[in-house]
């Protein structure tokens, strides 16, 4: 991992967004990085945009600013390349994954990306095929973790399972942790 990795999120209301940025920062420090977790929040509501933004450093962070030039983007909702600028900031050589069906060559040329690296999943088919419910967040961490290594793929599971013990039943907390790992492996690159 880099020395500081910074990580913008974008979402809807209600699709997780937030909960990843705080789920990716708290596996994190269970393997003994530095991180901070936050949501911008405005008139959020059920449907409408938003967005969260999660560091992670090996070393101390000294900086308590939003993430304008993040080396890593993270789009639960493919509608949102359509309304904002996603890859606004975005370091040139940074990292674009987006929940989408489509191919990273496509969404790559669609957004005017010359150097980044852009993957794709399709989140919304894994949630539904394992949890049941349109709600992209837990893939969409397993396919940041396949395409940045930023985290250890059986850590992050183990340590899900260890923190939604007490709040999901076994058969969510399942769900979750195979749309994570399924989407680890189903994560295109181009």
């Amino acid at each position: 991992m880099e020395r500081l990795v910074e990580i913008r999120w974008h979402g809807r209301g209600g699709q997780g967004a937030v909960t990843a940025a705080k789920f990716l920062a708290e596996a994190a420090l269970a393997e003994g990085k530095y991180v901070q977790a936050f949501p911008e929040y405005g008139p959020e509501r059920m449907g409408a945009p938003i967005q969260a933004f999660t560091r992670l450093s090996s070393d101390p962070i000294r900086t308590y600013c939003s993430i304008e030039n993040p080396k890593v983007v993270v789009v639960l909702d493919p509608t949102l390349l359509n309304v904002i600028d996603v890859a606004q900031g975005l370091v040139e050589d940074g990292v674009l994954i987006v929940n989408t069906p489509e191919p990273p060559s496509k969404v790559k040329e669609r957004l005017g990306l010359e150097k980044a690296k852009v993957y794709t999943v399709d989140a919304l088919t894994i949630a539904h095929e394992e949890l049941g419910r349109p709600i992209p967040n837990s893939p969409m961490i397993g396919a940041l973790i396949k395409a940045t290594e930023v985290l250890d793929l059986r850590s992050a599971t183990e340590h899900f399972q260890e923190v939604f013990a007490d709040k999901f039943s076994p058969k969510v907390i399942e769900g979750n942790v195979k749309a994570i790992r399924r989407a680890f492996e189903e994560v295109k690159s181009g």
